[in-house]
């Protein structure tokens, strides 16, 4: 369920923020002074700002328990035409530039524990506000989920068989399928790997659908460019998460190999859960 709220303009903002949870709420606390508050009660979301002028603070406040706040990892991604902010991470006072108004980075993400701070965004000086619009996608995941989809270390090395194994019951999308073609972005740094489903096991949203009259699946699935990945000949199964509504890579062994480490697993109780037949 997606809720979309527009408050009415007033002398300094018009803030459009879509808030995207079951059952999720939003309070927004419109004040005739330079600086205006807005609090969003869901995971994930997005917020529009339009024609900035002054300044508007995004209090965030999923509908957890603050036990779990310490937990949680926000992330953004700017609108790519997003202009006329900078967004700051604020805390007690002290504001840390995130991003500078008119950074142009293609797909650029910017995540910070919650307990970092909230968001502060100033508007900058200009001659013709009526042409900008500030704007952003928001995510909030917990830590170990953020830790997959922005690891430091490794990228693109092979998953462990535990790994592996474990991916198969925590990812949102579980495929057996072929790479059809590759498709690298060198401005983005990524390459989109073009799939061809033989069996989905899973999936959160509708990556992977029906195409044509020959009724094949098929989806695109985003990774690092420096990881190289290439068409190629067999089966993988393919793992990851979705993020900011694009299928991100996990573990994506082999299909035969993971065929072998889950046969290995199941025949000594370890397997983490069942994934179904071939």
């Amino acid at each position: 369920m997606t809720e979309t709220t527009e408050r009415e303009k007033n002398e300094k903002t018009n803030a459009v923020i879509q808030d995207v949870l079951m059952d999720c709420g939003l309070t927004h606390e419109s004040h005739k002074k330079d600086v205006e508050q807005v609090y969003l009660r869901c995971s994930e979301g997005s917020i529009e700002w339009m024609y900035p002028t002054g300044a508007l603070i995004v209090n965030l406040r999923p509908n957890t328990s603050p036990a779990s706040y310490k937990h949680l990892t926000v992330c953004i991604k700017p609108f790519k035409d997003s202009a006329g902010a900078n967004i700051y991470l604020e805390k007690t006072g002290e504001l840390k530039l995130l991003v500078r108004d008119g950074d142009r980075s293609p797909s650029k993400v910017y995540c910070f524990g919650y307990d970092q701070g909230g968001l502060f965004i100033e508007a900058t000086p200009q001659q013709d506000i009526s042409r900008k619009i500030t704007g952003f996608q928001y995510e909030l995941m917990s830590k170990g989920v953020a830790s997959d989809l922005h690891t430091v270390s490794a990228p693109c090395r092979p998953c462990s068989d535990t790994e592996v194994l474990l991916a198969v019951c925590t990812s949102d999308f579980v495929i057996r399928g072929s790479i059809q073609d590759v498709t690298n972005e060198a401005e983005e740094q990524e390459s989109i790997i073009h799939v061809g489903v033989n069996k989905l096991y899973r999936q959160k949203s509708k990556v992977f659908q029906l195409t044509g009259e020959s009724g094949n699946w098929r989806g695109q699935i985003k990774t690092l460019l420096e990881c190289g990945v290439k068409p190629g000949d067999g089966d993988f199964l393919f793992t990851g998460r979705m993020h900011f509504g694009e299928a991100r890579l996990g573990c994506a062994p082999r299909f035969k190999d993971f065929q072998r480490m889950y046969k290995e697993a199941k025949d000594k109780g370890l397997n983490p859960c069942e994934i179904g037949p071939d």
